[in-house]
């Protein structure tokens, strides 16, 4: 039987290393949340304003991680005549 040397993960060095790891996953993991949860929220929006989705618009608010720029389409989702016109830059 083989025998596996696991001090490393005891070790103080590890520990460090774990106790780094878990504000920048913890802080990760709160940006995606809150890009998903407010994709969740352009797509409700637009639905119960009548708009159609096409599949390419909801793949592209979905997909997007960035929250700012969801909160923006979000804004421009309650008064949206078209899916098209959240993507539309202001002139």
């Amino acid at each position: 039987m083989m025998t596996v040397d696991l001090s490393f993960f005891r070790s103080e060095a590890s520990q460090r290393l774990r106790a780094q790891a878990r504000p920048e996953g913890h802080a990760e993991g709160l940006a995606e949340g809150r890009a998903e949860g407010l994709a969740v929220a352009v797509i409700h929006t637009l639905e119960r304003n009548g708009i159609t989705i096409t599949a390419a618009a909801r793949e592209r608010v979905t997909s997007c991680t960035e929250p700012e720029r969801i909160l923006g389409w979000l804004d421009k989702s309650i008064a949206a005549s078209t899916v098209d016109s959240l993507f539309e830059d202001p002139a």
